[in-house]
């Protein structure tokens, strides 16, 4: 595409790479204390970044984790006023199950930049940044076009668990009339999507004890209690035969997916190679009675995400384990809440687990996130969706989000709706090996946001009025 906001992209295309794999390269692991500094580091890059766009505002917070960048630039002001949400906190990373490239030694190869962080979520803050430069650039304005916030987080990827407080303690300087979400996936490079919904997600630790300590299986095999098995037996109940999680009153309060939803999902180009392809998920399971894509957005799951006993590194020993852990994540949807399913988790363990053992049973309620969906008749929705085209040079589908994060609370917290964007591909790996961010969709959404910006000022300040015109 042409035209000078994808034009100003284009000329700068290897700045913008030098620029992402200089923010790549800084290791903003969260939830690892030694690399606190590296957080404190990648936050201030981040700083430096807006500043030199011409942000005439820009802060470091601290908070009891790792710190959070603000910026703000509101000389508009018959204009809408826009927080922009995301994290600059990336997952951690094993050197020796990467391919590619280590991961945080970013390289450039046919067309995408591998790299921790380099999709989630740098990859997304950055193509704001560069989306304000193109839009100045392109207008001939010296300010942008409505008034701009920009929130970015250094603990999402550890569940924001200071992110309320954070909100809270700010809220009068946080105040906006639209929030704009970016962490977030966009379906296919060639057919983009905008997303409007995230589950949200409760996290969950169980220990299973069984002996005192671990022991000698040919002195006790048989009689005594082995936790892993009873670990293995209650996990293996977490499904019936149909998919479906048989927490006790699970299904209660879940919406079923309207058809406008439905209707939008079924639109999207699909088929199960490509989506095995793109995944890399080897085959297709969950619950049945819907789609793929109404499974991966629009009803709840329930995955085991780690489990550990005995002997998993080195020799084994022959002994019957004292303990057996797993950690289980939740995605909930509409109209459910972290509170009503975390006692729907403990009620289940409780009345499933054996009697020969003992167990903990840990639910991270405070970090628990509630799902969110953007009102489909909201003005902004139609101004992102005619963004993406003037982006994209295609008009996008809808989509929804298969992870969670604090939209619903930010949208809560300062009473404003709001809408998602991101640059990310379901082939980026996120959390994975390998992490990558294709650099022509990375300019695409720059240039969508350079336009989007220009679309919302045309709008009435009250944005989140789906009534304004």
């Amino acid at each position: 595409m042409s035209g000078p906001v994808h034009d100003y992209l284009a000329d700068h295309r290897d700045r913008i790479v030098d620029e992402l794999v200089g923010w790549v390269r800084l290791r903003s692991v969260a939830g690892v204390p030694e690399h606190e500094i590296d957080l404190l580091r990648s936050a201030n890059w981040l700083a430096g970044a807006l500043r030199d766009t011409g942000f005439p505002t820009v802060e470091v917070w601290g908070t009891e984790g790792p710190p959070a960048v603000y910026a703000e630039w509101c000389a508009a002001p018959d204009a809408p006023t826009v927080l922009v949400y995301s994290h600059h906190d990336v997952r951690a990373a094993k050197d020796e199950q990467w391919e590619e490239t280590p991961p945080f030694e970013p390289t450039l190869r046919d067309g995408r930049l591998y790299g921790r962080g380099a999709s989630d979520a740098k990859g997304q803050v950055l193509a704001h940044v560069w989306a304000v430069r193109a839009h100045l650039a392109a207008t001939g304005r010296t300010a942008p076009a409505v008034n701009l916030k920009v929130l970015v987080e250094g603990e999402e990827e550890a569940g924001s668990p200071h992110f309320a407080g954070l909100i809270e303690d700010n809220r009068d300087r946080l105040g906006a009339d639209l929030v704009v979400f970016s962490d977030n996936l966009l379906w296919r490079a060639d057919h983009p999507a905008v997303c409007t919904s995230m589950r949200g997600q409760l996290m969950a630790h169980l220990e299973v004890h069984g002996p005192l300590r671990d022991v000698h299986s040919g002195a006790v095999s048989g009689p005594a209690p082995n936790p892993v098995e009873e670990l293995c037996r209650l996990l293996g109940r977490l499904h019936d035969d149909e998919g479906r999680i048989t927490l006790p009153g699970f299904y209660d309060d879940v919406v079923e997916p309207s058809e406008r939803f439905r209707a939008d999902l079924a639109a999207l180009p699909f088929s199960e190679e490509d989506w095995l392809h793109r995944s890399e998920t080897r085959s297709v399971g969950g619950e049945r009675g819907y789609t793929v894509l109404e499974r991966l957005w629009a009803r709840p799951a329930a995955e085991v995400l780690t489990v550990v006993a005995g002997d998993p590194v080195g020799a084994s020993r022959s002994a019957i384990p004292a303990v057996a852990s797993a950690d289980l994540g939740i995605r909930t949807v509409p109209d459910q809440e972290v509170a009503a399913v975390a006692e729907q988790l403990r009620r289940w363990v409780a009345e499933n687990i054996g009697d020969r053992v003992h167990y903990e049973l840990t639910i991270a309620e405070e970090i628990g996130q509630e799902p969110y969906r953007t009102p489909d008749d909201l003005p902004a929705l139609a101004a992102l969706e005619g963004a993406v085209r003037d982006g994209f040079g295609t008009s996008p589908g809808r989509m929804g989000n298969a992870g969670g994060g604090p939209a619903e609370l930010l949208g809560r917290s300062l009473g404003a709706p709001v809408v998602f964007f991101g640059t990310g591909l379901p082939e980026d790996r996120w959390h994975d090996s390998d992490e990558r961010v294709s650099v022509d969709v990375l300019l695409a959404g720059a240039a969508t946001l350079a336009h989007l910006w220009l679309r919302l000022a045309a709008l009435p300040r009250d944005v989140g009025d789906p009534t304004a015109t």
